[in-house]
């Protein structure tokens, strides 16, 4: 199956020449989602470990606020979208751009300040010594009540985490992270483009993974709610909880041939 990818219209007149920096003889490449982050990107940016980076690439969606100069003014690749094309849509466009740069790893880092950078190294370890191709930030394995998630956000992500271990045969703490990390070569094996633009792509992606039969783990990372950092509302998050179920119903219908979907099929990786 051919996975055809259209480039979106953006503008990446900013996007600078991959430097030579790698780890273990690999490159990693920490990519951001970015919506109106402009009141957290500089305390993000300011915790990622950068002696052991590559390259940090920020596709902007189109922020009504300064998310794109403060990302300019601290010296990062920045892509921008001429329209906006949804937190999918956004990835999509992350992660052609890390594959273009020349990545090994790709750490996909939500810019909104909720996520610990510094634990990127243990994030990224598994994938370049090549024991596990995704690698999830889990704010489960510590108290994510104690770090401000709300009740009711903390019930739903439970219920659907429980259910995505059953159906995967996974016995994962959480799903529904915004900082992880894949290798190339789970990028570069599954039709990422065929997702969702919206949020649930995500889970649409960890389906992909699991059905093309790839290593999948996680590590503790805190969990910060607060004030600034963005955060889906209760109207959003129902819509993304139905999502989620939909996305276990056509993983299960695939695995038992009852209904064969072309987004969990794997394709060939690309020769390098």
């Amino acid at each position: 199956m051919s996975d055809k990818r259209p480039k979106p219209a953006t503008d990446q007149s900013a996007v600078a020449e991959p430097d030579s920096t790698e780890v273990m003889g690999r490159r990693i490449v920490v990519v951001m989602p970015a919506y109106n982050a402009a009141k957290t990107l500089e305390r993000t940016y300011r915790d990622i470990p950068h002696e052991i980076i590559g390259r940090i690439i920020l596709v902007d969606d189109v922020s009504k606020d300064d998310t794109v100069a403060v990302a300019r003014q601290l010296g990062l690749d920045v892509i921008i979208h001429r329209q906006n094309l949804g937190y999918g849509g956004n990835q999509k466009t992350c992660y052609d751009a890390a594959l273009e740069a020349g990545a090994d790893a790709v750490v996909m880092l939500h810019p909104d300040y909720q996520y610990d950078a510094t634990r990127i190294p243990q994030l990224v370890e598994p994938i370049l010594n090549g024991t596990k191709d995704l690698m999830l930030g889990s704010r489960f394995l510590g108290d994510p009540l104690a770090g401000g998630m709300p009740r009711w956000k903390y019930i739903s992500n439970r219920f659907l985490t429980g259910l995505e271990n059953r159906a995967f045969g996974l016995h994962l703490s959480e799903y529904h992270t915004g900082f992880r990390a894949y290798s190339r070569g789970l990028l570069e094996s599954i039709p990422y483009r065929l997702n969702s633009n919206d949020f649930v792509f995500d889970q649409e992606l960890v389906a992909q993974a699991v059905a093309c039969g790839m290593r999948i783990d996680e590590i503790a990372v805190p969990t910060r709610y607060f004030e600034e950092a963005s955060s889906v509302g209760f109207r959003r998050s129902v819509v993304y909880g139905l999502s989620t179920l939909k996305v276990v119903l056509r993983f299960l219908l695939h695995r038992l041939r009852l209904r064969r979907s072309n987004k969990l099929a794997s394709r060939k990786p690309t020769a390098r």
